[in-house]
């Protein structure tokens, strides 16, 4: 189970434990808040491992230690759980390489962790069940270098359920609402990667949309944070479904509202989708260069 620090992750390595399965908790820092309360609420049966996905030594070492604990066995269940995202932008604003981290973390590192693992699991006839996220499936503004990752993550998965079928393996997707989860809903966190950005800019970036564009952005998606759900239960119940059932399905989607945006997505034009998701989720304003009163200015110069 990796992304153990926070969130889907901790929850799920917690609620497995009470059930009485043997856990293998992967968490980026050993000596984290997260990391410590696992150790204080569940049983020794629970194994945290420190393990970082964008490091093929750390994925090694974990495949090791679990194999040198299942070989006899086989391993039932892989859980791909940890995501990364720190960018709230325009996909032409968002720098190149964030673009990169966060397939290094949400693709790559899934990709290698569930092939590292998938003899274990061939032995086992077991199940992978991953998190993935409505944004890899539509557009969401200014999600781009996140949404892009997760649907190349979700393909990925797709392929493998078809492949791994005749092995007996199963493969399910958790498609998740917007919860509360780790640094996702810290405005001092989202400040932050604001300043970083607009001091990243190119110039000519900078003049075509304005400080104020990247400003708004930023607000809104603070105040959208107001609607995460702190209660994770329903992510929970869906990761164990995947794992435990006789005939897992193979995308869940627990949350709010997914219904409807999926139902939108699939069958109503594409101009009513992208209107539904600015109003749903971030509308930025017009950029600086398109506005009336840039133009005025322009003319007056």
């Amino acid at each position: 189970l990796s992304g153990c620090d926070s969130g889907f992750g901790q929850a799920t390595a917690r609620h497995l434990d009470i059930m009485g399965f043997r856990v293998f908790a992967s968490v980026l820092d050993l000596q984290s808040p997260g990391a410590q309360e696992l150790r204080r609420s569940c049983s020794s049966r629970l194994t945290l491992l420190q393990m970082d996905l964008t490091k093929t030594e750390d994925i090694q070492r974990v495949l090791q230690h679990i194999q040198a604990h299942t070989n006899s066995t086989g391993l039932w269940g892989l859980v791909n759980n940890a995501g990364f995202n720190d960018t709230i932008a325009d996909a032409e604003l968002s720098p190149l390489g964030k673009f990169r981290a966060c397939m290094e973390v949400n693709f790559f590192g899934s990709l290698e962790l569930t092939k590292g693992l998938l003899p274990l699991l061939r032995s086992a006839g077991g199940r992978i069940v991953t998190v993935s996220s409505p944004a890899g499936d539509m557009p969401f503004p200014c999600l781009a270098a996140y949404g892009a990752s997760k649907a190349a993550l979700s393909l990925l998965m797709d392929t493998f359920r078809s492949e791994l079928q005749p092995w007996g393996i199963k493969v399910s997707l958790i498609l998740p609402g917007y919860y509360k989860t780790g640094t996702t809903c810290d405005p001092a966190f989202w400040n932050l990667q604001k300043q970083q950005l607009l001091a990243s800019l190119p110039q000519e970036l900078l003049q075509a949309y304005g400080e104020d564009y990247v400003e708004e952005i930023n607000q809104q998606f603070i105040q959208f944070m107001k609607v995460a759900v702190e209660d994770l239960s329903a992510v929970v119940n869906s990761i164990t479904e995947g794992l435990l059932a006789a005939n897992p399905a193979v995308r869940y989607y627990p949350g709010q509202g997914l219904g409807i945006m999926y139902f939108i997505h699939r069958y109503l034009p594409y101009f009513v989708r992208d209107l539904f998701l600015k109003g749903f989720f971030i509308n930025p304003k017009l950029p600086r260069a398109l506005r009336r009163e840039h133009h005025k200015d322009v003319k007056k110069a």
